[in-house]
Parts: structure tokens; sequence; C-alpha cells
């Protein structure tokens, strides 16, 4: 399932799996995402992850 398309310009993303990401252009096109951590303390960016995330 594709989401229909509004980029928004201040949410960069290159997850192409995910049902908000704009296929045309490396863009989420959710208003806003969530950001949590799979971690007790997060110390590198690999263990930070988009909640957001939608499985297409």
């Amino acid at each position: 399932m594709s989401c229909n398309c509004n980029p928004n310009h201040a949410i960069a993303c290159t997850v192409k799996q995910c049902m908000h990401h704009c296929d045309t252009e490396n863009y989420c096109s959710l208003n806003q995402i969530h950001v949590g951590t799979h971690e007790t303390n997060p110390t590198v960016d690999q263990c930070t992850d988009c909640m957001s995330f939608e499985k297409k």
C-alpha cells in the first residue's frame, strides 16, 4: 500500500519499505514522526528508531 504522497521536506527519509515514504522523493509524508529507542541507555544513533514506521 502506497501513501498518497505529499512530501514533508522537514523529514528526510530513505526507508522505501515504509508506507509513509514518498516513492518519488526521499522524504516522509507524515506531518511529524515519533523517534524512540530500543535501548535502556542509548549512546549511538543506531540505538534510535522511527516509531512511526509502518511496513508497506
